[in-house]
């Protein structure tokens, strides 16, 4: 996976922006203004690109005791959110688009109503 692909599998997604809100580094895709992905741009140019994802506590464990490549949410709430490291070679893109699909919808979840009812 490149950096296009995980840009162009986010952005199409239902009220998603783009932002860069904490340097010119850091790439941040929110749903309706709610933060579900982020990854820095020079980590992926040097080939050690990771995503940060939303996930859910219990599926979170899950997951990295399943891959390596899957850790705590490095500058992130560790239970909470994942680190996915793509140039592993572990995970399959179709893995890391469904956990991208997955912290998207935790962020939807817990909108309020009125928001959901927009990606409807």
């Amino acid at each position: 996976m490149n950096i296009e692909d995980y840009r162009n599998y986010c952005i199409v997604k239902k009220e998603v922006t783009e932002h860069f809100p904490f340097d010119d580094d850091v790439l941040v895709f929110k749903v309706c203004n709610k933060m579900f992905a982020l990854a820095s741009l020079s980590k992926w140019e040097k080939g050690e690109g990771f995503i940060n994802l939303k996930c859910d506590p219990e599926y979170a464990q899950e997951l990295r005791a399943e891959y390596n490549s899957i850790k705590p949410g490095y500058h992130m709430h560790k239970q909470q959110w994942n680190s996915v490291h793509i140039h592993t070679g572990e995970l399959s893109q179709k893995l890391i688009f469904k956990l991208i699909d997955h912290s998207y919808d935790m962020i939807v979840k817990k909108l309020p109503k009125k928001e959901r009812e927009k990606l409807n």
